[in-house]
């Protein structure tokens, strides 16, 4: 895939970070329309205004959903499915962050109903909404799910995320598995797994050894290239591979050691705050 011209884009969690530098990116290259969902009604609208004030023909329609909600989800899709059309690009972005506490130690047990409900449940419904269409549709298509690094290993102070993205790799790999298995060879399913980015969400988080903190233009540029391509990862910096690599290969006690004494990967989260008014 070239670019997105005259293909139909849309982005949950499109109002700010990243999800927001997408659907620019869509914009730019001449999309015939992009949707945008998120649940920050006033990051909407003023995203939804840069958008429309932007050069190109780009049409840009907004929907304030909450991902969490599977009503939401499925009743906001049958809106889009009906009013703007079938998306061939999907990404799958929106996410939250929870840590800094041993999961014994949370005060709020609902924040981790809620990770799970946002990071792992609402990729699932999202895609279950749009993937019979995508398929009958029969254009090229682009299904985006943003995992993380912390998908591939256990870290302290942040039990429920890990589990979260756990669950979202396990997902998107599966599914993507199954588009092809099942002869769709018009879609194709990508897995972002990026360490953490300075877009507010890891906001205290720490840099590792070999593992700094990314920026959110280098995440955005190998994503979107990687989109193109129907990468079936995208995982940042190349560094993560490396303990995906040594797990069949050393003792687990040894890899802890390696991964949280020599990386120091087990104290990045000791000073998280998140993005305030999370």
């Amino acid at each position: 895939m070239k670019n997105v011209e005259g293909k139909i884009v849309l982005i949950t969690g499109a109002a700010m970070g990243m999800g927001k530098m997408y659907a620019e990116r869509a914009v730019a290259e001449g999309a015939s329309a992009v949707v945008l969902w998120d649940i920050n009604r006033v990051a909407l609208a003023e995203t939804v205004d840069q958008l429309k004030h932007a050069e190109g023909t780009t049409e840009v329609h907004s929907y304030l959903v909450d991902v969490s909600d599977r009503n939401a989800i499925e009743a906001n899709a049958a809106l889009v499915l009906e009013q703007v059309g079938t998306p061939e690009i999907l990404f799958n972005n929106a996410g939250v962050v929870r840590g800094n506490k041993y999961f014994w130690e949370t005060d709020n047990v609902s924040d981790t109903e809620f990770t799970i409900k946002i990071n792992t449940l609402a990729p699932m419904f999202i895609a279950r909404a749009f993937l019979p269409a995508m398929i009958e549709g029969g254009k090229e298509s682009r299904l985006i799910n943003v995992a993380s690094s912390a998908g591939f290993v256990g870290n302290p102070r942040m039990a429920s995320y890990a589990a979260s993205k756990w669950g979202a790799i396990g997902f998107s790999d599966s599914i993507r598995l199954e588009v092809d298995q099942a002869g769709f060879k018009n879609i194709k399913v990508t897995t972002v797994c990026p360490y953490y980015v300075k877009t507010g969400m890891f906001e205290g988080a720490k840099s590792g050894l070999m593992t700094p903190l990314l920026e959110p233009e280098d995440v955005v540029n190998e994503v979107w290239k990687g989109m193109r391509k129907g990468a079936p990862f995208v995982i940042m910096p190349k560094s993560v591979i490396l303990n995906e690599s040594i797990k069949g290969l050393m003792p687990t006690q040894l890899r802890d050691l390696l991964v949280g004494k020599v990386f120091g990967i087990h104290k990045t989260m000791d000073e998280f705050k998140g993005r305030e008014g999370k």
